[in-house]
């Protein structure tokens, strides 16, 4: 199986690495400027092109890796160079392979494949993909194809509609970058109490693993833990009053939100039902006064 990658950044990068590594050969590295490239070539022993040199590439797949924006031109571009029909995916998130509609007029089959992990580092990312889960989507055989190649990887693949590609990335995103911002809102929040943000981020840290190791094993009803899953409206009453003196009206808003998410989930769990409806109406007074 040989194969092209256009874009070498930290998912182009991890990506060669990852198929090199598994039996793959990685013909061409594409990249705008060769010596974003020269170190990832250097590792797999692959030939570097620029993107004015598409019509050199005769690889059997071809990964489009650059940023989102830039995929539509990429396609383009190669549906006007290219002399053979290479199955050619995509890794961004948030498009479906329609995107790739000039390709697939001249006869390639196409679709995308996005990894579900975070990729800052390309060498760490390239041992991410080990286990993790790939959303794929496009044509029937494009798909077969993606599923061999995430096979290959030691990953497991599962597909979805086209139609549905965005609202399936705005769920990666909740999941993974907005954990994140949730993470600095409660990091925030602990600096209020004298602590400087490093030695915060350190403390709830085995906080934030112990809950990621429960919700392996549970739902996430069943995973709730701490002041909702106890339905206790005393101690809901101290965290909307401090909050209200010690963070910014975001910061509040954000616990408002979640908080009533959370009395969803104990209402699972069969919290009490008398408990959980004061709780939510001392949520929702606390959102009119945030107005």
């Amino acid at each position: 199986m040989k194969i092209s990658i256009i874009g070498i950044g930290r998912v182009g990068g991890a990506l060669a690495i990852a198929l090199a590594k598994n039996g793959c050969e990685i013909e061409n590295l594409v990249a705008r400027k060769k010596e974003n490239a020269e170190k990832i070539a250097e590792i797999i022993k692959s030939k570097i092109l620029t993107e004015n040199e598409f019509n050199q590439i005769f690889s059997d797949i071809i990964f489009i890796t650059t940023q989102d924006f830039e995929i539509e031109n990429v396609g383009k571009s190669l549906a006007d160079k290219l002399l053979n029909k290479p199955t050619v995916f995509h890794t961004s998130g948030s498009l479906s392979s329609e995107v790739l509609q000039n390709l697939k007029k001249i006869g390639c089959q196409t679709g995308s494949i996005h990894p579900l992990v975070s990729i800052s580092d390309t060498r760490l990312g390239a041992e991410r993909f080990q286990d993790a889960y790939f959303c794929v989507e496009g044509d029937d055989e494009a798909v077969k194809i993606a599923k061999k190649i995430i096979e290959n990887l030691g990953g497991k693949s599962f597909s979805i509609e086209t139609k549905h590609k965005t609202l399936y990335h705005a769920s990666a995103v909740m999941a993974c970058g907005h954990l994140v911002a949730l993470i600095d809102v409660a990091i925030e929040m602990l600096t209020k109490c004298g602590l400087d943000e490093k030695d915060a981020q350190g403390i709830l840290l085995p906080l934030i693993k112990s809950t990621i190791e429960n919700l392996s094993t549970q739902t996430t009803a069943a995973a709730l833990t701490g002041t909702f899953a106890r339905a206790d409206v005393e101690t809901l009453e101290k965290h909307l009053e401090v909050l209200s003196e010690n963070v910014s009206a975001e910061v509040l808003e954000v616990y408002l939100q979640l908080g009533n998410r959370s009395a969803h989930l104990a209402e699972v769990q069969g919290a009490s039902a008398e408990n959980l409806k004061k709780m939510r109406e001392k949520l929702s007074l606390a959102k009119k006064n945030l107005k």
